[in-house]
């Protein structure tokens, strides 16, 4: 589908793909760009302005806190661990100068935010409900990355489920 920035911050990651584009065209530079989709993995900071939704509702579910929710928790997000995303950088930098382009990386899958703590609740031994607030401005309702791309292109293949990810994600927070 086109492009629909809703963000300044979205707007400079479509700016950089096309300045990316005009390189490759104009002088012949290989060039990659990677979209990274929701990653996550061990290690995150919770309390950074830039925190992803998982170390932020592991970090507080650990804690006995409930989550908090911005809208109605329906909004789906495509989860990517951090091996994968790795797994992606090195395909990336290793392929030949004709596979420029922009690539998805991601699960391909898409999980509410709803299943995202009822699988946290799970991990924990927790049954904590959200707290819900108004929702962001400009926050995307549905996100799923096509994958079919990068897979054909770099050979990308994500190895780690939501599921292990999260597993792994909670036991590094539950230890720290």
């Amino acid at each position: 589908m086109l492009p629909e920035p809703l963000s300044p911050y979205a707007v400079s990651k479509l700016a950089d793909e096309h300045y990316c584009e005009a390189f490759t065209k104009l002088y012949g530079l290989p060039t990659i760009a990677l979209r990274y989709f929701n990653v996550f993995g061990p290690r995150q900071d919770p309390a950074s302005p830039y925190s992803a939704v998982i170390p932020i509702f592991l970090s507080r579910m650990a804690r006995g806190e409930p989550p908090t929710l911005r809208g109605d928790g329906l909004q789906t997000r495509d989860f990517v661990y951090v091996s994968d995303v790795v797994q992606a950088n090195l395909l990336a930098a290793e392929a030949p100068p004709e596979r420029s382009g922009a690539f998805n990386v991601a699960q391909g899958q898409r999980t509410s935010l709803l299943d995202l703590i009822d699988a946290i609740n799970q991990i924990l031994g927790t049954q904590m409900s959200p707290n819900h607030g108004p929702p962001s401005p400009g926050d995307v309702r549905d996100s799923v990355a096509d994958i079919t791309k990068i897979r054909g292109g770099l050979g990308f293949s994500p190895s780690v489920s939501l599921q292990e990810g999260l597993e792994r994600t909670a036991s590094y927070f539950l230890e720290h």
